[in-house]
């Protein structure tokens, strides 16, 4: 049996994963897929490929390409979320901070430099004209439990997040929600090795089918709601309105969304270049198409 490891965050958005997991779907395949989580999102996910930790990341967009393109030798074979993602802009309850500008120019926590949490600092940024140079400052917090010490002993000023992902932490009070910050883009992506894409080409393509088997349906499945709520500690009307605005993809990433995400990484001097489309992906058929 083939065994494959794949990475991803601990969160709602990857529950497909775990259904298909549960029910024994890749190992009736001859594939035994060894789900590992990353609290510290997807700067830790581009170390873990890097490392050959993982062969398989569900990974922020944005973060991946930018370190494709710092060197990390994996590729894009599908998006996985369509939608943008929602990140919250989030303070300690009791601060002082009550609009984005009160923020201009206090430290934000970041899981770590590349990150999700980081790259999205300089959207927000961007998004309010603030001087990228002098209005952004920033402290390593490394994952979720690290922003709430942060935030909460004043290290860190602010913090963004994905919004349904932290409102646990909104509703008991140790988080507040000042704004949202939606991503330009699809939010998820799969990225995959390149050495694992060359000798793995059948079992890659068996995985893709198998995930996207559920995730086209996903929605249907019975009581899903439910199920994420008690999984994820959510309130139902959360989870439900998480739903009605998540749709998920079973096809590679298009070549205009790339280009519009490397434009906005490079503006932020985020990325040193632009690259070819052919860089960052290779086709979900996996014929290089």
């Amino acid at each position: 049996m083939k065994k494959v490891n794949i990475g991803g965050v601990p969160e709602h958005f990857n529950l497909a994963w775990y259904l298909t997991l549960k029910n024994g779907d890749y190992k009736k395949e001859n594939i035994n897929l060894r789900w590992h989580d990353y609290a510290g999102g997807t700067g830790a996910m581009c170390k873990a490929l890097r490392n050959k930790e993982i062969d398989i990341a569900v990974i922020l967009t944005e973060g991946i390409v930018k370190d494709i393109i710092d060197g990390n030798p994996s590729k894009i074979v599908q998006t996985f979320v369509q939608t943008p993602l929602i990140w919250g802009v989030h303070v300690a309850h009791n601060s002082s901070y009550k609009t984005i500008e009160d923020l201009k120019g206090m430290k934000a926590a970041i899981s770590r430099y590349g990150s999700g949490s980081h790259l999205m600092a300089y959207i927000n940024a961007e998004n309010n004209k603030w001087d990228l140079k002098k209005d952004l400052d920033f402290e390593v917090i490394k994952n979720l439990d690290g922003a709430v010490e942060g935030l909460t002993t004043g290290r860190a000023d602010y913090f963004l997040w994905e919004k349904f992902t932290t409102k646990p932490l909104v509703d008991d009070g140790i988080f507040r929600r000042i704004d949202n910050c939606p991503s330009p883009w699809p939010c998820f992506v799969i990225a995959v090795r390149e050495d694992f894409i060359e000798s793995n080409k059948d079992d890659l393509a068996t995985i893709l089918e198998i995930i996207n088997n559920t995730t086209s349906e996903f929605k249907e499945i019975p009581s899903i709601d439910k199920t994420i709520a008690n999984r994820y500690g959510q309130q139902l009307e959360d989870v439900q309105e998480w739903l009605n605005i998540t749709e998920w993809s079973q096809n590679l990433i298009d070549r205009q969304t790339i280009m519009n995400v490397q434009k906005q990484l490079h503006a932020l001097n985020i990325i040193p270049e632009i690259v070819d489309y052919k860089k960052l992906t290779i086709s979900s058929s996996l014929n290089g198409k």
